[in-house]
């Protein structure tokens, strides 16, 4: 897999490009023409105001929206191939917005680490490592047992971070991952 990865980065000079990006709900105009390039290795934020098409974009490079019109290019590839989306699948991950929304919340924190890791294809010894340092590097390990609804909101986004990283994705995207969360949780996962 990280041969893999080596090869896609080696191929491509901007991880991310599009071109005339157009996105509209019924008369509403969500993005408008957006022309972007983003290079592998860098840390990226998309700011503005509610409503103005940051999570529509962020939903289509993750490949979990459907493109409307223009171009888009993640990974090396057209975001409009339904055969690249599928092969790059493992190597993006997508925190959408909102407290613990790709968590599972009755099941345990080291269940919903488990589980993505088992979705992305991780072996039983790669999935122990993995949890074992994700939950250490979050402060999670003392709550491994605990149901993830039971989880104050910067526990859940942890959780969240450690379910997006567990496969060691090569594009990571998060969006508003720390709206509604105390000022030291934030802190402590900027810092992660």
């Amino acid at each position: 897999r990280r041969q893999r990865q080596m090869c896609i980065r080696d191929r491509m000079s901007h991880i991310i490009e599009c071109s005339q990006l157009t996105v509209r709900y019924k008369s509403t105009t969500a993005i408008d023409n957006i022309k972007l390039s983003i290079p592998a290795g860098v840390t990226v934020g998309i700011i503005g105001p509610d409503g103005v098409g940051k999570s529509t974009l962020l939903s289509l490079i993750a490949g979990e929206r459907m493109m409307q019109q223009g171009s888009l290019q993640v990974l090396g590839g057209d975001m409009r191939d339904k055969k690249h989306r599928e092969a790059i699948c493992s190597d993006i991950a997508y925190m959408p917005q909102g407290l613990g929304k790709n968590l599972y919340h009755t099941l345990s924190v080291f269940e919903n680490v488990d589980f993505f890791g088992r979705l992305f294809g991780l072996d039983r010894l790669e999935r122990e490592q993995r949890i074992k340092e994700l939950l250490e590097a979050t402060g999670l390990t003392a709550f491994s047992d605990r149901p993830a609804g039971k989880l104050s909101g910067g526990m859940k986004q942890k959780l969240g971070l450690c379910c997006a990283l567990i496969h060691d994705p090569e594009l990571l995207i998060l969006d508003e991952p720390t709206t509604g969360v105390d000022p030291l949780s934030r802190r402590q996962f900027w810092s992660l």
